[in-house]
């Protein structure tokens, strides 16, 4: 197995790397001249991998078998977007989705060499403020609405106490809805893209929920702010665009760009539980990381849809 060389470079362990997010700020981390090391429970086929990216096909909450990987290594970041987003009840699998997200979390940083860490990075979810009034701003009380939401909740407060009682340098990102290309096909502005480009009928709901859709490049930059900065560590922070939008209006500009698609609105119910309002205060993200999205709505539709138009 290979052993890290953080001699000249900073090292940098991104958990989930091979997803949507994590494959963009592997792009942006060698671009940025680090050392990379992505842990994912997806295998990567070799003809999908970044060149100087290291890649172990590994579940963070198999204890043995992440010691094993992590013993020896030396990593001064950790940017953790481990897990996945399921909305199973707690008798339908949410259990392994909390052992995931939260276990998994813990076992990271029992088995992670602390001694040169300079920042640990956890990627959180705006579906943590279940149904708070928008705004949601960070210092409401969390009111998670399943096991996935509890399962985040409970890993933000987790990193918060060590930071509180141990100094372990952990942040909290929070972002809310983010999109771009290369996005998987499941989630749901792709899925609307598709529909579109197809000229199919396809089911939406009403479309009455408000939203902040935040670009996949605004959301990269914000992450590698936080890496060397020390006095946001303790701190949970929303990343967003701050712009609100109805899924109704969304899906009307993606059919208007791409000029095919018959939408069917009303056809799908909302999620039992669903927060119609969710859209973030960016006070913070302002104020301490002096960051503000710079992608418009319409720009970001365009570039994504150009996206799946050439890749279809």
């Amino acid at each position: 197995m290979e052993i890290v060389d953080s001699s000249n470079k900073k090292s940098l362990l991104l958990i989930g790397g091979t997803g949507f997010i994590g494959n963009h700020i592997s792009k942006e981390a060698l671009f940025r001249g680090f050392c990379v090391t992505v842990i994912s429970k997806n295998f990567k086929p070799p003809s999908e991998r970044l060149e100087g990216v290291y890649y172990y096909a590994l579940d963070i909450s198999d204890q043995d078998n992440l010691l094993n990987q992590l013993r020896d290594k030396v990593f001064h970041y950790v940017i953790n977007l481990g897990g996945y987003i399921d909305h199973s009840g707690y008798f339908n699998g949410g259990d392994n989705v909390i052992d995931v997200h939260l276990n998994g979390t813990k076992n990271l940083i029992n088995y992670i060499n602390r001694d040169n860490l300079i920042s640990f990075v956890q990627i959180g979810s705006s579906d943590e403020y279940g149904n708070n009034p928008a705004p949601q701003s960070e210092d409401m009380r969390e009111l998670p609405i399943s096991p996935y939401s509890f399962a985040k909740t409970a890993t933000t407060h987790f990193l918060q106490m060590l930071h509180t009682t141990e100094k372990f340098p952990a942040v909290v990102l929070r972002p809310f809805l983010v999109y771009g290309p290369g996005q998987d096909n499941k989630r749901f502005i792709p899925q609307i893209i598709h529909g579109c480009l197809n000229d199919f009928e396809f089911p939406v709901s009403h479309g009455d929920q408000l939203r902040d859709f935040c670009f996949i490049s605004d959301i990269v930059d914000a992450i590698f702010l936080t890496l060397n900065n020390s006095d946001i560590h303790g701190e949970v922070i929303n990343i967003a665009s701050g712009d609100l939008v109805s899924i109704k209006e969304i899906v009307i500009n993606i059919q208007k760009i791409i000029g095919m698609g018959r939408p069917q609105f009303g056809k799908i119910s909302y999620r039992v539980g669903e927060n119609m309002e969710l859209y973030a205060n960016m006070n913070k993200a302002n104020n301490l990381l002096d960051w503000e999205s710079k992608v418009s709505l319409k720009s970001g539709l365009k570039k994504t849809i150009d996206f799946y138009r050439s890749n279809a």
